[in-house]
């Protein structure tokens, strides 16, 4: 199902066809806002941004225009780890598609009028998130645990950062990070795989640019737990709870997505969400989520309420917590939970342009794609000693917790 190939300057290809009119491709790179230096904090995502507003042979203009001229998306988004740039088109604007991710990637110019306007849309994208304490509090938290660590600061940067980026400084990270070897490109459509790979070979099979080396990714070390509370003049309280857990490599990772979703993971039947809101009436909202990175991880738990209810709240999620640590999961309950994640992974994996993000991610960190069906396997070879296992491993120690008031 899934075709792969190599160019001689070390950027790879993965291609799935698939018989849709709608297309995807795109261009996955190695870097996000942990591989900024101190002084570079918010660089990766500003570069992003800084992609699409002009080449050597493009405006700003012509870029946006090159694909809603016919009915196309151009893309991006940054991560810590990631930066994804990519379009949708109908079938036939392929080679279209292809050289301009070409030209964005590997040719923009950073025009200094350019990053002095994308620096108030910046400013003004961080100033939206002030708005949302339920989302602000997922980067606060994460800052908390990874603090003095390159997870630990803002994807967006900060004012004071974004003050010094130059066309100089941006195109001098380029350099250093985005490198052809560091790159995934990968295509998603009915286009046959002997075009993708004639199109990828025109517009991207150049000798790869100058080796600076990329800055080096040092695993965090010890973290130590903290609680903070921050004045943020809320209605409700928002909080968030969190331990170290798995990397994306550790073999354990999908013995911890199942007890996520047992625990929080977003389901109207999950235990957090029984207890706090239909048993008790607590809160409105509540979740936990399993976050993977490459050498770390993090496994957190998020609720708003009542401030009164607030330590009520956080007891009644230690208390599921010490049931799943101390209380094997029955053959019906592991059963049950199996059957509803894979039902889950199932319905997700129809939305195409996921689909194809997570192919490409999978590629990058992974060097293969784990298709559905072998998932599905080592779903059905998770034990409940094993659940229970995770657990006792993943809550053992101190936890971290974050609120806001």
């Amino acid at each position: 199902m899934f075709q792969t190939y190599q160019l001689s300057n070390g950027l790879r290809l993965v291609h799935r066809p698939f018989p849709s009119e709608i297309s995807y491709c795109g261009i996955a790179v190695n870097t996000g806002s942990r591989d900024e230096f101190p002084d570079e904090h918010g660089m990766a995502h500003f570069v992003e941004h800084m992609l699409f507003k002009g080449t050597r042979k493009r405006q700003a203009h012509h870029v946006v225009n090159r694909m809603e001229n016919v009915g196309g998306e151009l893309n991006a988004y940054t991560t810590k780890e990631e930066t994804f740039i990519y379009a949708t088109f109908l079938a036939e604007y392929f080679g279209r598609a292809v050289e301009l991710l070409s030209d964005v990637v590997f040719h923009s110019t950073f025009p200094a009028h350019q990053i002095e306007r994308e620096r108030d849309v910046i400013l003004d994208e961080m100033n939206s998130y002030a708005d949302f304490p339920s989302e602000q509090i997922y980067d606060d938290f994460e800052n908390l645990v990874f603090q003095g660590h390159d997870l630990g600061h803002y994807i967006l940067g900060d004012a004071d950062s974004l003050e010094g980026f130059t066309t100089r400084s941006l195109k001098r990270f380029v350099q250093r990070q985005y490198q052809p070897s560091e790159m995934i490109f990968f295509s998603f459509g009915k286009t046959p795989f002997t075009q993708v790979t004639r199109q990828l070979e025109k517009h991207f099979s150049f000798p790869a640019p100058g080796r600076v080396p990329a800055k080096a990714r040092v695993a965090p070390g010890n973290l130590v737990p903290v609680e903070v509370e921050l004045q943020k003049n809320t209605t409700q309280a928002h909080v968030m709870l969190g331990w170290e857990a798995f990397s994306m490599h550790h073999p354990d990772k999908h013995a911890l997505y199942l007890l996520n979703n047992i625990l929080g993971g977003g389901s109207l039947n999950s235990r957090f969400n029984t207890s706090l809101r239909e048993k008790n009436g607590l809160v409105y909202h509540v979740e936990s989520s399993a976050t993977f990175y490459s050498d770390t991880g993090l496994f957190s738990v998020y609720f708003a309420c009542d401030p009164k209810y607030r330590e009520r709240c956080v007891r009644l999620i230690e208390k599921e917590i010490e049931k799943i640590k101390k209380k094997k999961l029955t053959s019906m309950q592991l059963s049950q939970a199996k059957r509803q994640w894979k039902g889950q992974l199932g319905i997700a994996a129809e939305n195409n342009e996921n689909s194809c993000l997570s192919m490409a991610k999978n590629y990058l960190h992974q060097k293969r794609f784990v298709p559905l069906s072998e998932v599905f396997n080592r779903i059905d070879q998770i034990t409940a000693d094993k659940i229970q296992e995770v657990a006792n491993e993943i809550f053992s120690g101190s936890r971290f917790r974050l609120s806001y008031l």
